[in-house]
């Protein structure tokens, strides 16, 4: 069965929903994009994820003719069309078809593309044995270019080093700043567990200020873990207790080893599993009804 696709305002079928070849998002990678979970018929927080497209936009001088809750309301239309229950939503607004120059000046209206289907980026065993990762020479992009915060189109930066970490053996890349330090896995926040507390990055290291990350922050005061931001180097995940990783895809999924050096045990830690728990039940109990839009 053909997926719907949102295409500019309508839903057709995937097959009618081409892109302009003088579309700035093909010719430049010029646009910004969300990935967003759905459960059960609710959409886990959609809201954040589409003001953060509004965010992303806002910092590439992009203006959207949408509302947000005009986005929230095309999303949801989305999901139904395609009969899901459970899945993942790909929004992506391209500059528009302009000219083959580089000014955005050319392009007087942005192309929106809502994609609904189901995903499972990892396999169960991964959750069960965890990750193997590597760290990538790739680094991540510096606040003085292209602040990490924007989901641009052009992701070819994360899909260098994830091509890095997989021909190395490993199934998810460690991406560090400028500077040598930690700054997040190629599409996921990284954590450790070291005496029961857990440590991140904070965002001005070059992370994305994730949903999955920051839901992690409101699960450990609920739970009363400890919680602390900092500035974190290779040695500080070699040495942790455990180590997981957060995205909207990957959900929460444990990392067991960085180059080639077992990580605590080397196995999925206890900590870990608590959050796996945790995360799993509130997403199936929260979000936005896909029917209440």
């Amino acid at each position: 069965m053909a997926l719907k696709i949102w295409f500019d305002g309508k839903l057709v079928d995937e097959s009618e929903a081409r892109v302009s070849v003088f579309d700035h998002g093909l010719l430049y990678g010029d646009g910004v994009f969300e990935g967003i979970r759905f459960y059960e018929g609710r959409v886990f927080r959609l809201q954040a994820h589409i003001q953060r497209l509004f965010d992303s936009s806002k910092a590439i001088m992009l203006k959207l003719p949408w509302t947000q809750e005009e986005l929230c309301k095309n999303t949801c239309e989305t999901i139904q069309a395609n009969g899901l229950r459970d899945g993942y939503v790909r929004l992506l607004v391209t500059r528009g078809v302009g000219t083959l120059g580089l000014s955005p000046d050319s392009c007087p209206t942005p192309t929106l593309i809502i994609i609904a289907a189901s995903i499972q980026l990892y396999p169960d065993s991964d959750y069960e044995v965890g990750l193997k990762v590597i760290t990538c020479s790739t680094r991540r992009p510096t606040h003085g270019s292209l602040s990490p915060q924007v989901k641009s189109l052009n992701y070819l930066n994360n899909v260098m080093a994830k091509v890095e970490a997989v021909r190395a053996g490993g199934r998810e890349g460690l991406m560090l700043n400028e500077q040598g330090y930690v700054a997040e896995c190629t599409g996921d926040n990284v954590f450790t567990v070291k005496n029961g507390v857990i440590y991140t990055p904070p965002v001005s290291d070059g992370g994305l200020d994730g949903i999955t990350r920051g839901v992690i922050f409101e699960l450990a005061a609920q739970m009363e873990v400890p919680i602390v931001e900092k500035t974190m180097t290779r040695f500080d995940i070699y040495t942790a207790d455990e180590c997981f990783l957060t995205g909207t895809a990957a959900e929460v999924i444990p990392a067991v080893e960085l180059d080639h050096r077992p990580i605590g045990e080397g196995v999925p830690g206890p900590t870990t599993a608590r959050f796996i728990e945790a995360y799993r039940e509130l997403v199936r109990n929260s979000g936005t009804s896909i029917e209440a839009m």
